[in-house]
């Protein structure tokens, strides 16, 4: 019988679903779609004084909008301590584990000891082997793995490879503290077993902590998990990436108009490859991905080439899609809510229209939605300082005596204005650049835009006309 892969995805939720994170939960996912298999969210939340519910939102909600779903209910990894408890009690009753009634001081003065004559095990096993009739008074004891003296701990790991730690230099560690809670190392053992977890996807901060939970594994009789410890993200520069680099949240990169297929797609080549291909669609990275092909170096954050995929994407995006793609950006940007209530249906119909124009100019959602302004602007169109500078009394003029020439043109399309404009150029005997720009100041305020003729009969004949008489007449203040 074929064993079913199943990967987790373990956050603790002590702030945002950061960069890091959200590739290591892509990473967990492809794995097990593209083998049938599931994928488990549990909640790392034993930390209670720095585990929040809003960080728990923010978690959820960042998976959600990255479309990386989770097969079976949320755990959460405190609501197991009794569980934990009992599996320390079964080492501790099988010899596997023991109390420790060192006290804090003692401790101290061990890693101090440890430090100055240089050995990595700080604490020296004196409860190891005692007789717990010999114990203190008044302190409540730890639990700690009786672990192997000599030889070696090994992790055949996925990414890393072969990795082994020498048992003399490893500690006793802490099971279960004097408080009774257990400690990370014991907890995410006895989730994954319990679990199911046939695949442990992380970064590889947690590599010395493999080690550990590998001797806990063993003292149960347990079988380990397939491991893989992928690299950090670096900055560009290759120091630790930081929030100059790119370190931010998910909901920060929705913020700032990134699609969600972009990012993905941006964070699975982030120390994976597949050959030289750089666009996946979400089938083809299920299809692809695979753990040997992660390298082992750090991956470099690049905030610019986030910036062209998520550009390629958009303009490869239908128009309908992308304006309900800006429709979901709003509430995340400072004056969405102003612009949602303008968002009617003539105007929404107007933005589609618009699009194909709009997206060959924009990298971002943001970008898409400051280039589609000129449509839900207030008369007379508010100038930028380069639109203002094309606008001289001679140009306006020239606007002024255009406009009898578009209030003819029937049908109002881009074609049809094309050519009235470049006859009326031909008339007055000017280059089509020096009607077009004008026009395009006048009707959208800026310098840039999409064709000038695309956006006349995207705005309509009655809001192209009124702009332009605005400009013509002189007209400065909003009505």
């Amino acid at each position: 019988m074929v064993e079913t892969v199943v990967t987790r995805f373990a956050p603790s939720p002590t702030g945002f679903l950061h960069i890091g994170g959200a590739r290591t939960a892509l990473f967990n996912w492809l794995y097990a779609r593209g083998r049938q298999g599931r994928m488990l969210l549990r909640i790392e939340d034993t930390d209670r004084e720095r585990s929040t519910q809003a960080a728990i939102d923010a978690i959820l909600d960042g998976l959600a909008w990255l479309g990386i779903t989770w097969d079976g209910d949320v755990d959460h990894q405190y609501s197991r301590a009794a569980r934990h408890r009992e599996v320390a009690e079964q080492l501790l009753a099988a010899g596997k584990a023991y109390r420790c009634y060192a006290s804090q001081q003692e401790l101290d003065e061990m890693r101090e000891a440890a430090r100055r004559e240089g050995r990595a095990r700080l604490y020296d096993g004196r409860w190891r082997d005692r007789d717990p009739g010999d114990a203190p008074l008044g302190i409540a004891p730890v639990i700690r793995l009786k672990a192997p003296l000599i030889g070696e701990t090994v992790v055949g790991d996925q990414v890393q490879g072969r990795v082994a730690w020498q048992n003399e230099n490893l500690d006793d560690f802490v099971l279960l503290r004097s408080d009774g809670t257990p400690t990370y190392m014991l907890a995410v053992v006895v989730d994954d077993h319990d679990m199911g977890v046939t695949h442990i996807i992380r970064g590889d901060d947690h590599l010395n902590n493999a080690a550990r939970q590998r001797q806990i594994y063993d003292a149960l009789g347990w079988a380990a998990p397939v491991m893989a410890h992928i690299p950090l993200i670096h900055g560009p520069d290759g120091s630790k990436l930081s929030k100059r680099h790119g370190a931010l949240g998910v909901d920060a990169y929705r913020a700032m108009g990134y699609l969600p297929a972009a990012l993905r797609n941006y964070l699975v080549r982030l120390g994976w490859s597949h050959g030289d291909q750089e666009i996946f669609s979400t089938a083809e990275m299920i299809a692809a991905f695979d753990l040997p092909q992660i390298g082992r170096g750090p991956a470099r954050f690049d905030l610019a080439k986030l910036e062209n995929l998520n550009g390629h994407y958009i303009r490869h995006s239908e128009n309908e899609e992308l304006v309900t793609a800006l429709e979901a950006l709003l509430p995340h940007i400072a004056d969405g809510d102003a612009i949602a209530a303008r968002l009617t249906p003539a105007l929404r119909a107007k933005l589609i229209a618009a699009m194909p124009g709009l997206k060959e100019r924009a990298k971002t959602l943001v970008e898409l939605i400051d280039g589609a302004r000129f449509l839900f602007a207030d008369r007379p169109i508010p100038l930028e300082d380069k639109a203002a500078a094309l606008l001289t009394p001679a140009a306006t003029a020239l606007l002024a005596e255009l406009l009898p020439h578009l209030e003819s043109v029937e049908p109002w399309t881009d074609q049809a204005l094309e050519a009235v404009v470049r006859n009326f150029a031909d008339l007055v005997g000017v280059k089509l650049g020096m009607v077009a720009q004008p026009l395009r100041a006048a009707v959208t305020g800026r310098t840039t835009s999409p064709g000038i003729f695309d956006v006349l009969a995207v705005l309509g004949k009655e809001d192209s006309l009124a702009r332009l008489r605005d400009r013509a007449s002189g007209a400065a203040e909003p009505r």
